[in-house]
């Protein structure tokens, strides 16, 4: 009830800068209590934590854009409303990659190697997969392809348990995170050798590189899963309290999975196209 508490669900709309905090907060507490109850599977219980502390204010949140659904008439009106939610959204995975990623780079290796190993596993297989002679059209068929599928996820996952994408979407800012911390320790490792400024410059490099090779094409992935999860859970909502009023609810859905598709498809050829030009 005090995490819960921090934050007011009400207000997180006009201001969603406070979700950044939310995240942060709820990530720390979540990874610290995870590693002393439950060491052996801090991994996967540090997403459950989190996920736990997000719960109530999704879950007010989701609830109040499904009345909105059926107070206003105008489509373009509800999705400016969706946006606010979108942003806020962002702000709270932004948190929860800020919180996991400092700890991955600063923890012991020890430690990391436990709470961080069902993640490092993650990403190993994500590069076995993409591995091999194939064409950049058949990268991009392949990654927008496994992007659906955890998109599909997120909507079925958030129609049977209401907020039930945001447990796939804090395990992949959990994989994120291991992620921008490797590359961070790899470039640091290049420049171990240097000293004075040129080790600062080596320093700061390596943080924006390891930050912007990941989060160039994965907000943008993050927002088309985070907007899917809320057509779900409006759904789930809305199926629970009857209220299919001219269907406004499933035509407000309908459009919301449509334009996360084709954030998933930008998100695709930047992963494929524009983010090897840079990194």
């Amino acid at each position: 009830m005090v995490l819960e508490s921090l934050f007011n669900p009400f207000m997180v709309k006009k201001k969603p800068w406070e979700m950044f905090l939310a995240g942060f907060v709820y990530s720390i507490v979540g990874l610290i209590l995870s590693f002393i109850v439950f060491r052996e599977i801090s991994g996967i219980l540090t997403v459950f934590l989190i996920v736990m502390a997000t719960i109530p204010l999704l879950y007010t949140t989701i609830k109040n854009e499904e009345e909105l659904d059926l107070r206003f008439d105008k489509e373009i009106f509800m999705l400016k409303e969706h946006t606010k939610v979108l942003i806020f959204l962002m702000f709270l995975f932004l948190g929860i990659t800020t919180a996991l990623s400092l700890s991955y780079i600063f923890l012991p290796e020890s430690i990391i190697n436990i709470t961080f190993n069902l993640q490092q596993q993650a990403i190993i297989n994500t590069n076995n997969n993409v591995q091999g002679n194939i064409t950049q059209i058949g990268l991009l068929t392949k990654v927008i392809l496994n992007n659906i599928k955890v998109l599909f996820f997120c909507i079925i996952f958030s129609f049977l348990y209401g907020t039930g994408a945001i447990f796939i979407l804090t395990w992949n800012a959990s994989v994120v995170s291991a992620a921008i911390g490797n590359a961070f320790k790899a470039e640091i490792a290049k420049g171990a050798l240097l000293v004075g400024l040129p080790q600062i410059s080596s320093y700061f490099g390596a943080a924006s590189f390891s930050v912007f090779k990941y989060l160039t094409h994965g907000l943008l992935e993050m927002a088309a899963y985070f907007v899917a999860g809320l057509a779900g859970g409006i759904i789930s909502i809305a199926l629970i309290k009857h209220n299919f009023k001219e269907d406004k609810v499933f035509i407000d859905a309908l459009d919301l999975i449509l334009i996360s598709l084709g954030i998933l498809v930008v998100a695709g050829f930047v992963e494929v196209f524009v983010t090897p030009l840079f990194f």
